[in-house]
């Protein structure tokens, strides 16, 4: 019998594990398996092991293990192996599949450009787009960061895009928001996407610069997190089903999403 393990990061606010514990729920009730556990990789309990544990004590005989990062680096290429290889060790029975992490998808830009339209009642040509990621040193994140932001532009029609980064890399927030105030035109807004799937240490960081910035004068807005948007529960939702299955159960979500992408269209001219 196949068992599903969810691994979220973890967090040191109770508002973020809440917000991580509620949104697995929400992909749970998409799946059609009947083991399916909640896990954390550190900060936050249940472990990966004591996750494990319990899909095995309920009847597992596979276990597909979903993580919910939205990029690939440190904990998707070595961590969270590391702790599965000790556990298929431990139970040399029980199949072990580890899921990508979300990457780079059409669904997720398209989610993203749409969370950018909301705070500030929609986003102008002139307007600036930030977006602001975790960061490794892993390269691969600062390019997939760049092609999420180039991604950006095009969806919301605009010139000014850039990536900052909270931790392990630069540009840091500081330096992030700094650009985008200097390249600003006078009149026109600054929106700050955290790319992030659930509030913690790291997004409090960008609302305390929101907010400084904002009692300057600055006219600038932030999206909240990432797991507050329908398109990337569906992401998560198509990884814990596989492509196959995913179809039917994301159909009624594309209809909205097209039509979203039609009025983009038709106020930026192009896809």
């Amino acid at each position: 019998m196949q068992g599903i393990l969810y691994v979220a990061h973890g967090s040191r606010t109770e508002e973020g594990v809440a917000e991580a514990k509620t949104f697995i729920g929400s992909i749970m009730k998409k799946v059609p398996a009947a083991i399916q556990e909640t896990s954390f990789l550190e900060l936050s309990a249940p472990t990966i092991e004591e996750g494990f544990k319990k899909c095995v004590k309920r009847g597992a005989t596979s276990v597909t293990v979903v993580p919910l990062f939205l990029l690939a680096a440190g904990h998707m290429k070595r961590d969270i192996p590391e702790i599965l290889a000790r556990l298929q060790k431990e139970y040399p029975g029980v199949a072990v599949a580890l899921k990508d992490a979300a990457g780079v998808q059409a669904d997720i830009l398209d989610g993203l450009a749409e969370m950018a339209e909301q705070p500030a009642a929609g986003v102008h040509p002139g307007d600036t787009v930030l977006l602001a990621a975790r960061g490794s040193s892993d390269p691969s994140v600062r390019t997939a960061c760049e092609k999420i932001a180039a991604g950006l532009a095009e969806r919301l029609g605009v010139q000014n895009t850039s990536t900052c980064y909270l931790a392990s890399a630069r540009p840091c927030l500081d330096e992030g928001m700094q650009w985008a105030v200097n390249t600003t035109l006078q009149g026109r807004k600054i929106i700050v996407i955290p790319y992030l799937l659930f509030p913690g240490v790291l997004f409090s960081k960008i609302i305390r610069a929101v907010k400084a910035y904002r009692q300057q004068g600055v006219p600038v807005f932030h999206t909240g997190p990432l797991s507050r948007h329908e398109a990337i529960l569906q992401a998560f939702v198509k990884n814990a089903l596989g492509k196959e299955a995913a179809g039917h159960a994301a159909a009624s979500h594309s209809i909205g999403r097209e039509k979203s992408r039609h009025r983009r269209r038709g106020k930026n001219g192009r896809p």
